[in-house]
């Protein structure tokens, strides 16, 4: 037995090691070519601006480049259009403390000062495991409205059987889950962004519910943005609650895995319950599943 397990964990390392490969392989192969072309854009334009500006040498030029790309990689930008807005305002203040507490991280705005970076580290050793602990009991109470409670009551009322009931159900919270998470978010986006079409915005949704953060598309930072802190305002309420839709739609795949037709993944639940029923952060498994 002890040999197939080491077996089993065996193909699994070696297919994640795989599909990294995969992925890095894929990755290189499409957006090599756009790094190269960029990168010739910019030795095109550089060359031209100091042929046109004889008086200016390349060393110099090195040299503000580089304190301007710096002050860029903290928020800051030399830019006309950018000095009207701030980073450090209220909104975005309160904006990149639902980044750091929903551990997004999008990257456009960091902490300038020593103080700054030490509050950040202590508010996040505090703020994060506080937020995991909020947001599950937030989704340990949605859960037993949205999932076992109205399974319950079809299953009573209508006759109907748990396994049906469950399938028909999970679908429907898929469908309303992608459109309250991803297709109107997106198509909001798009139109309050003057420069992101509906597939950017869709992706920027995707990469804040998954926590990934990457920081190549930031809500609210464009040029004379209308109304810039009552959007922030908004947009901080939906990176807040990204952590609660990862929540939530993990309940509802456990859920529809545990409520589905497979037996061994019923009695699987059933053997753990009690286990689950002692832990306080995850007592939702039990209504979730029936077992209580």
């Amino acid at each position: 037995m002890s040999n197939k397990s080491a077996w089993y964990f065996l193909f699994l390392v070696l297919g994640y090691i795989l599909y990294l490969i995969f992925g890095a392989v894929v990755f290189s192969s499409v957006e090599l070519p756009y790094e190269d072309l960029l990168r010739q854009q910019l030795r095109g334009i550089k060359r031209q601006f100091l042929q046109e500006h004889k008086c200016l040498s390349e060393e110099r030029l090195e040299r503000f480049l580089s304190k301007a790309l710096e002050a860029s990689n903290y928020g800051v930008s030399i830019l006309n259009n950018a000095s009207a807005s701030w980073n450090w305002d209220f909104t975005s203040s309160l904006f990149f403390a639902s980044t750091v507490l929903s551990t997004t991280g999008y990257g456009h705005t960091a902490p300038l000062s020593d103080g700054g970076k030490a509050f950040c580290i202590i508010y996040s050793v505090i703020g994060i495991p506080f937020t995991l602990l909020f947001l599950t009991a937030v989704v340990q109470r949605i859960m037993v409205y949205s999932t076992w409670r109205p399974i319950m009551y079809i299953h009573t009322h209508w006759g109907l059987s748990k396994p049906l009931v469950a399938v028909v159900h999970a679908t429907l919270l898929a469908v309303v889950a992608v459109s309250c998470f991803f297709l109107i978010p997106a198509a909001i986006f798009s139109a309050l962004e003057k420069n992101w079409n509906f597939l950017e915005s869709f992706y920027f949704c995707f990469i804040s519910l998954s926590t990934i953060g990457l920081g190549d598309y930031v809500p609210g930072e464009a040029f004379n943005q209308r109304f810039r802190e009552l959007y922030k305002l908004g947009i901080t309420g939906r990176c807040g609650f990204s952590k609660k839709e990862v929540h939530v739609i993990q309940g509802y795949k456990l859920f529809f895995h545990c409520c589905s037709t497979v037996p061994s993944s019923i009695c699987l639940m059933k053997r753990y319950s009690s286990h689950f029923q002692k832990l306080e952060n995850a007592t939702w498994l039990s209504y979730l599943c029936g077992l209580s």
